[in-house]
Parts: C-alpha cells; structure tokens; sequence
C-alpha cells in the first residue's frame, strides 16, 4: 500500500534514506551522507513523501520525495530491492503529477537503468 508520509514515520523514513544512499552512491564517502543525516531529517517533513508499506507488517520498505516535479529520490531497502516497490512508488508520483522530472549520479548505473526503462529521457 502506498499512502501519504505522516510524522510517525521519520526514523524509518530516514534509516532507509542513510542506507540506501551509502550503498548506492560507494563512490561518495559515507560519511557526506552521515554528516547530512540532521539537515535532511529536518527538511524531510517539509517535501511530499509517500512511502510504501505492507498492510500487515506496517513496516515501511520504501518511499519517494517530491518536489513539485521534480523527483528527489525513490529510496527501497535493500531487502526489498527488485520487487516492484520503486516502480509502484513512482507510478504513483505519476498518478498525482503530470510532469516529473530527476537527475541521477552518473556512477548510479542501477538507478539510470531503472529510469530509463521507465521512459526517462537523459
């Protein structure tokens, strides 16, 4: 189920966001990342977030951040990786915008992969 980010959710929210942005972005240190933690769990609130969670389990395994168009991130844990979370989050980025727009690391091979095969466009 996909449903609107509610106060409730940061530390969840924000363990998936430090994770997957370590490994998925090896090339910056982590530590950019740590270092970051405070600032982003502060504006967090402030964007558009839906996450996605299993009915039973109320356990968050994945959301994507907004802004206006522009798509800040789809971030899924690792355990749950290739199972259609990020295409089901961003299909209802979709749903709710007419226009959406990103822009990837280039080392982030996994992710351009991922937007092109949802018609993204470099």
């Amino acid at each position: 189920m996909i449903r609107q980010y509610n106060e409730d959710d940061i530390d969840a929210v924000m363990q998936i966001w430090l994770d997957t942005n370590i490994r998925a972005h090896n090339f910056i240190s982590s530590g950019y990342w740590r270092i970051n933690f405070d600032m982003v769990r502060e504006m967090l609130p402030h964007a558009e977030i839906y996450v996605q969670e299993e009915d039973c389990a109320r356990q968050i395994d994945g959301f994507i951040g907004l802004n206006d168009d522009y798509i800040e991130g789809i971030f899924v844990k690792e355990t749950m990786q290739s199972k259609g979370i990020g295409k089901q989050l961003l299909n209802h980025a979709k749903e709710v915008k007419s226009t959406l727009k990103l822009r990837v690391y280039q080392r982030n091979e996994k992710a351009i992969k991922f937007y092109l095969r949802e018609n993204f466009c470099i």
